[in-house]
């Protein structure tokens, strides 16, 4: 059984064809169509798209001004993306320890570690659940800090009503394989700012301004562009979205309940006030079990499972770099060591989640 299957049927074929029988192939009409539907579906006045969320989250760091000899303060449990492109930079990410209960960043640690040289925080809703947002916008307002949303998991998420990825400056969502829809590989940047969205116009496409015969280059840019061809995949997802997302949560809602019984899991949690979306079903094991050999017997038995995500102070890379030592972030380190996705798609039956189930007790039993 695989941890995810993307749901698709002849509407992404159709609309892919659409496009492919227009010649119009790169970043054309099908993205703005893409972009307009998303930013209706968020509330933003502009929305961008691109090649990837982790190009999304490099364009707003470069639009937003982040340079040489600035920090930003970056959740410790999240996917190396969310800082490698501050290093990108050439700003330094200071990595910033999470809650064990939402997995998400802890806003007492976040603060502690402001300093003069901080220019923002990038809050990252962990798996489809907002991080505490009251608390990271507060801390930014006092200490006068940019925001950007790292909700590359978290599209159609919600805090209190308001749209993950609307509540800083910035927000970032991926359109990867394992997210709620897909377009292959994309992202997409969303922002209330008019000279913040101008700016990222601008360098999104190579820096180059269309005149009436040709372009003027008026920054040295990148090539972070979307083709319609991914658009037009995103355009028939997004008519899908309501349905997969009410999917998922009522899957979680049913495998939560399931192992209700089952000793030695811990099942994620939906704080009052959050939409939590289920991008991926992630469950804590106690800290007797080893979740490695979990994941091997859960194999043997015919069930993809995986890891939570990285602790990126616990990664070679970050270790050389910045001389950070295994367990530094006690909570970030918990959580990359016992946590466990288990398979979570809006094909998956009652049946199949009774078979994940089954397995899991037979494998905790196995490794016990």
């Amino acid at each position: 059984m695989r941890l995810y299957v993307p749901y698709t049927d002849e509407c992404e074929a159709e609309e892919v064809a659409k496009v492919l029988s227009t010649g119009y192939l790169s970043q054309g009409p099908k993205v703005a169509e893409f972009e307009q539907t998303i930013a209706r579906l968020v509330g933003s006045r502009y929305a961008f798209a691109t090649s990837s969320c982790t190009t999304a989250l490099h364009l707003s760091l470069v639009a937003l001004g982040i340079a040489a000899g600035d920090e930003v303060l970056v959740p410790d449990l999240t996917f190396p993306a969310s800082a490698n492109v501050v290093i990108q930079q050439k700003a330094r990410p200071v990595l910033v320890d999470v809650r064990l209960d939402t997995y998400t960043v802890d806003a007492s640690d976040l603060e502690a570690r402001v300093t003069r040289k901080t220019r923002a925080i990038m809050p990252v809703h962990a798996f489809g659940l907002s991080a505490d947002m009251d608390a990271v916008m507060h801390i930014a307002r006092r200490q006068q800090l940019i925001v950007i949303e790292d909700a590359a998991c978290a599209l159609a998420a919600r805090y209190h009503q308001a749209a993950c990825g609307t509540i800083g400056d910035v927000g970032c969502f991926s359109f990867h394989p394992r997210k709620c829809i897909t377009t292959g590989e994309g992202g997409m940047i969303v922002t209330n700012n008019e000279a913040l969205a101008e700016r990222i116009g601008l360098l999104r496409s190579h820096g180059g301004v269309r005149g009436q015969a040709y372009y003027q280059f008026e920054a040295a840019g990148f090539n972070y562009r979307m083709s319609d061809l991914q658009a037009a995949v995103g355009v028939a997802q997004m008519r899908k979205l309501d349905w997969i997302i009410a999917r998922k949560r009522q899957l979680a809602l049913e495998l939560s309940e399931m192992l209700t019984g089952v000793d030695g899991v811990s099942p994620p949690v939906e704080p009052e006030g959050c939409l939590h979306t289920f991008q991926s079903y992630v469950l804590m094991l106690d800290r007797a079990l080893d979740r490695d050999k979990v994941i091997g017997a859960m194999r043997r038995r015919g069930v993809e499972t995986t890891l939570g995500t990285y602790a990126l102070h616990a990664q070679p890379f970050f270790q050389r770099t910045y001389g950070y030592a295994p367990g530094d972030l006690p909570n970030s380190y918990e959580v990359f060591r016992r946590s466990l996705t288990l398979p979570l798609h809006p094909r998956m039956t009652l049946d199949d989640l009774l078979r994940v189930v089954l397995a899991l007790r037979e494998s905790l039993e196995e490794v016990a």
